[in-house]
């Protein structure tokens, strides 16, 4: 199978020491509550939220991580495969790990990248991390002043239409159909997966719990990601 395509959620990175979200030990099964705090209504409308929100992001652990051995499988594959990485992700481990830009589709956005509610600006979050860092606990815009927001989808707001549009004609286009390491509980993004199987493609879902679209797999693989991601990526160069 020569066209593949990988979606990918928090499971795959968490080798790499960045927690996942829905897992037993995730942030929203420890701490269900966190969740509703970074609506984007509430993001957007409550300083105290946004000095909540800013604080963990300056300080996650997410910045110093580095790609672990299915990132760097996945990178294996980008020059002898068409691969396209559909992940949910926001830490850009996929691009560190080998991976193209132009391969990987962020659906959620990413955590590199912030806007600005008011002009639109887009600036390294690497600038204002800095900042926050500093002390400055609600960062503003140093063009216009208004709120900055991380360059991802917050609870509350929609996918970028023209992302989700492009990993549809990915997932409608492929072979194979691999989602690694996500609950697939959040749609439009897990929606994906049936996409890429009424088109003919072969899906294979890799992860330590059960997901809605089981059903629909050629084939579910409980084994560890970094290690089941490799294996799989091994037998698509051998053959």
């Amino acid at each position: 199978m020569s066209r593949v395509a990988v979606l990918t959620g928090a499971g795959i990175s968490t080798d790499s020491g960045i927690p996942d979200y829905r897992g037993p030990q995730g942030v929203w099964t420890r701490n269900p509550g966190a969740a509703s705090a970074f609506t984007f209504p509430t993001f957007a409308t409550d300083a105290g939220a946004r000095r909540e929100f800013w604080e963990l992001y300056a300080n996650h652990v997410a910045w110093a991580a580095e790609p672990n051995a299915a990132h760097r499988a996945l990178g294996s594959l980008a020059d002898r495969l068409a691969l396209r990485v559909l992940t949910q992700n926001i830490d850009g481990l996929h691009q560190k790990g080998g991976v193209p830009e132009r391969k990987v589709l962020e659906l959620h956005g990413s955590m590199h990248r912030t806007v600005c509610l008011g002009c639109s600006a887009v600036v390294p979050t690497s600038e204002v991390r800095s900042r926050v860092l500093a002390g400055e606990a609600d960062p503003r815009c140093v063009s216009c002043g208004g709120i900055l927001k991380l360059g991802v989808v917050l609870f509350g707001e929609y996918l970028d239409e023209v992302v989700l549009s492009q990993a549809r004609a990915v997932a409608a286009a492929s072979q194979l159909f691999l989602a690694v390491g996500s609950s697939l509980q959040v749609e439009p993004a897990a929606s994906l997966c049936l996409t890429a199987v009424e088109h003919g493609a072969t899906l294979v879902i890799v992860n330590n719990e059960p997901t809605p679209y089981d059903r629909f797999a050629a084939e579910v693989v409980d084994e560890p990601i970094g290690v089941a991601v490799p294996r799989i990526c091994a037998e698509l160069l051998a053959g």
